[in-house]
């Protein structure tokens, strides 16, 4: 799969001049481009301790995005997911130590531990006051000798620089770091692996499967695991992290690893905070992508047990886009519908024939889930199946709250629940048709008619009409047919759908903003649905 660079030997100076630029003049870079990439505060006059940090680019916005007042002094870049050279390392020191001195946080990898390790020796010779802490944060890997540095190094970066701005020695600093350090534990889990730039991808992850502990540099985790779903993945995770974790109160950091989309990001947390340890979460960093593995598709969590005073420099505010703050851990605040918009729901009443068939049309849609996603995703969202069976579901739950025994009262009643718990277009839709169709049924209107109202009615509004390939192709004619048989229906309403496949041009819904190729032979999922439905019926 293609990528959005140019040359891979000019990806990480052509990122970083990128960030530069729309700095503001907040950032500087060293001269030595391209052996040297150093980014550093623009405003830095080396009063005081001076935070370096810096490993592999890939990472970002880590490192160079956390450069700024409060946070790091100087990012020190090296290839993607390469250590920076020791000259690299040696002149990002120099460039920002001052009388006070400079702590460099390194994560624990050989090559970060040796380059920053030899640098800061040689900066010592230069007579310059140097303290390095190593970052281990990482218990995926219970019996590697040394655990690796992950996410759990901004908690290090924070409470360090923001030390350091308040003036601290090099002495408090460091050891206030070593404390966070010994107090942190992260672990990650990803559905993928990372792409890095140039190279082909390793598709060492099966489609079911999920990788727990897999590191950001790519490697391989502990082991692979059935995926089962974003709260068995937290579940799993925490289990692990519970087992490390100390008393009291935590910080939990929540980092996307790159590919993960923001909606998932914030199920994650979720299900984080209604997890085992979810009470022992006080304050959150993120959802937010903060040491990424270039596009891996994955997230880490990282907790630290943070007493008043490191809570404190974590808040303290820093003019650093990337970092996107603590965040207190509430319960969830709901307030009332407005007037007006609380739903008065009929009477409820039984009858169990009526029950019966509505159950049973549900559980058609149901089960026609992925077949019409699969229909959809060719010509929309691929959600036409899980917003059907959204519904039915919900209908399903509604059951014994409806009024089965007056069916002009329960066309109006499913109408009124699709339009709460259906969503898109099609939930207003066939909102709309029950709703009409409730209407003229209470005006004397056998069924057949009531429906075709209710049809007459979502055409109005909805502007569709036989041809347009919706769901009125099959809907229209399966009514029209009802006079004979559920079976003539079920025979109209499969005609229709199929008739959907030959047409090359949707004039209502999604699919009208999709090409002719992409449309033809391909039923509507729409259409599809109502010919199961009656197929169903008629069966």
């Amino acid at each position: 799969m293609s990528q959005f660079i140019n040359k891979r030997e000019d990806v990480v100076t052509e990122a970083i001049d990128g960030v530069l630029a729309l700095s503001g003049g907040a950032l500087t870079r060293l001269d030595g481009y391209p052996h040297i990439r150093v980014v550093l505060r623009s405003d830095w006059d080396k009063s005081k301790v001076a935070i370096v940090s810096g490993g592999g680019s890939g990472h970002e916005p880590a490192h160079v995005g956390f450069v700024g007042k409060g946070m790091l002094t100087a990012a020190v870049c090296g290839d993607v997911f390469a250590s920076p050279s020791v000259d690299a390392v040696l002149a990002g020191i120099l460039a920002v130590t001052g009388p006070a001195g400079c702590l460099l946080i390194v994560k624990n990898y050989t090559g970060d531990r040796l380059n920053f390790g030899l640098a800061a020796e040689r900066a010592r010779a230069f007579g310059l006051n140097v303290s390095m802490v190593i970052v281990g944060d990482d218990i995926a890997l219970p019996d590697l000798p040394q655990a690796r540095g992950v996410a759990g190094t901004l908690f290090v970066h924070k409470i360090a620089g923001a030390l350091a701005e308040r003036g601290a020695d090099l002495e408090t600093v460091t050891t206030a770091a070593r404390h966070v350090i010994a107090g942190t534990r992260s672990i990650g889990m990803s559905l993928d692996t990372c792409r890095v730039p140039g190279s082909p991808k390793e598709d060492r992850i099966p489609e079911d499967k999920a990788e727990l502990g897999l590191g950001i540099h790519g490697e391989a985790g502990v082991e692979q695991i059935d995926f089962a779903g974003a709260r068995a993945s937290v579940a799993t995770m925490v289990e692990r992290l519970a087992a490390v974790m100390g008393e009291g109160q935590h910080v939990a950091l929540i980092n996307n690893l790159g590919g993960t989309s923001v909606l998932e990001m914030s199920v994650l947390a979720h299900d984080l905070l209604g997890s085992a340890v979810g009470a022992r979460i006080s304050h959150t960093v993120g959802p937010a992508p903060l040491m990424t593995s270039l596009d891996m598709q994955g997230f880490s969590i990282s907790v630290f047990a943070a007493n008043a005073a490191e809570l404190a420099l974590l808040k303290t505010p820093v003019p650093i886009a990337a970092w996107p703050g603590v965040s207190e851990v509430r319960p969830i605040a709901v307030a009332a519908l407005p007037d007006g918009l609380t739903p008065i729901m009929p009477m409820p009443s039984n009858h169990a024939a009526t029950r019966a068939f509505l159950i049973n049309c549900c559980n058609v849609l149901i089960a026609a889930e992925q077949d019409l996603n699969a229909l959809d995703a060719k010509s929309g969202d691929g959600d036409t199946g899980s917003t059907l069976a959204g519904a039915a579901r919900a209908l399903i739950s509604a059951i014994d709250r409806l009024p089965l025994s007056d069916h002009t009262q329960l066309l109006r009643a499913i109408g009124l629940e699709l339009s709460q718990t259906m969503g898109g277009s099609s939930g207003v839709l066939l909102a709309i048709f029950f709703a009409a169709a409730g209407d003229g049924a209470s005006s004397g209107l056998p069924m057949r008619e009531a429906l075709r109202a209710g049809l007459a009615r979502m055409q109005e509004i909805g502007g569709a009409h036989v041809g347009d390939r919706t769901m009125v192709d099959a809907l229209a004619p399966a009514l029209e047919a009802l006079g004979e048989s559920m079976a003539a229906a079920a025979a109209a309403a499969r005609k229709g759908a199929n008739f959907t496949a030959t047409l090359t041009r949707a004039k209502a819904g999604r699919a009208a903003y999709i090409n002719a190729r992409q449309l033809e032979g391909h039923v509507d999922p729409g259409a599809e649905a109502v010919a199961r439905l009656f197929e169903h019926l008629a069966a």
